[in-house]
């Protein structure tokens, strides 16, 4: 039986290979930024979507990143109530507010996604542990998927 990691390996090898670089960079910069994080990972009909947060569920996950055939976007569950000086939230939910990645890595390591993640842990009274190993768990997984290719 294969382990989670590998898993999701194979979720993203179905991807580009630029896609699928984006993905296992993405998603090792955040477990990075998010020490101790319990990361919950669904591959769903549309995407494949990880999300990061305190305990294993998904009501208390703050942020996740979702990877589409030619995008990947990051979501603040509660990002309608986070402070946004530089305007890059998108949506006009009652929750839910996203940021495209439209140049990567570049942009999800800017310092202004920094802001918005650190608030986004705040608002959560997400307690980050630097020395936390967390965990990786494959939520579910669709019998039907989109082609995850463009």
């Amino acid at each position: 039986m294969s382990t989670a990691q590998q898993q999701l390996e194979g979720f993203l090898q179905k991807y580009s290979p630029d896609m699928e670089k984006l993905g296992l960079s993405a998603i090792a910069h955040l477990k990075k930024r998010l020490p101790g994080a319990i990361c919950m990972v669904y591959d769903n009909y549309n995407a494949l979507a990880v999300g990061f947060g305190p305990q294993a569920k998904a009501s208390t996950l703050p942020i996740s990143i979702a990877f589409y055939p030619r995008w990947a976007v990051l979501f603040f569950m509660f990002g309608a109530a986070l402070p946004d000086p530089d305007g890059l939230l998108e949506g006009k939910g009652p929750k839910i507010r996203s940021v495209r990645l439209t140049d990567g890595m570049a942009t999800l390591k800017s310092d202004a996604i920094d802001t918005l993640i650190a608030a986004a842990v705040l608002q959560s009274g997400w307690k980050l542990t630097p020395k936390a190993k967390g965990e990786l768990v494959i939520q579910s997984i669709s019998a039907k998927q989109r082609p995850r290719r463009p």
